[in-house]
């Protein structure tokens, strides 16, 4: 398994983990990227709960990376409610559709591919949380 280690700056990563199965997919992309040293994979359910040391530790991060598996962004809109904006994917504008995308190791890896590409072609400025297409 190959480590990305893309830069020094803490990255967290919210996956949307909803219950279909590219909430499926978001989650377990999200996953793999921890293990990989892309970043950390954060809890969104915190985020939404209100729980005021995950929101300081994620407002203090130097870049958020936001998975959704659709356009309902439900996780980017959790971020929203805490004052806090980072780089969304969208699984849906990937072509990935609910319902036909399995969280499969194929899937997984396009999709880690795909975000880890993103952060290595930046670059980044100190608190820079958001990557530019």
């Amino acid at each position: 398994m190959s480590t990305c280690n893309c830069d020094s700056k803490s990255t967290l990563i919210f996956p949307c983990s909803g219950a279909a199965d590219v909430g499926e997919l978001a989650d377990r992309t999200a996953r793999k990227l921890t293990v990989s040293g892309t970043g950390k994979m954060y809890c969104l359910a915190a985020i939404g709960g209100k729980v005021q040391q995950f929101i300081d530790t994620t407002r203090e991060a130097d870049r958020i990376i936001i998975i959704d598996g659709c356009s309902n962004k439900c996780a980017e809109k959790t971020l929203a409610t805490a004052g806090v904006a980072g780089y969304g994917f969208d699984l849906e504008e990937l072509r990935f559709q609910k319902g036909e995308s399995p969280a499969s190791c194929e899937n997984i890896d396009k999709v880690a591919a795909i975000v880890q590409s993103k952060i290595k072609d930046q670059n980044h400025e100190s608190g820079n949380r958001s990557l530019q297409l």
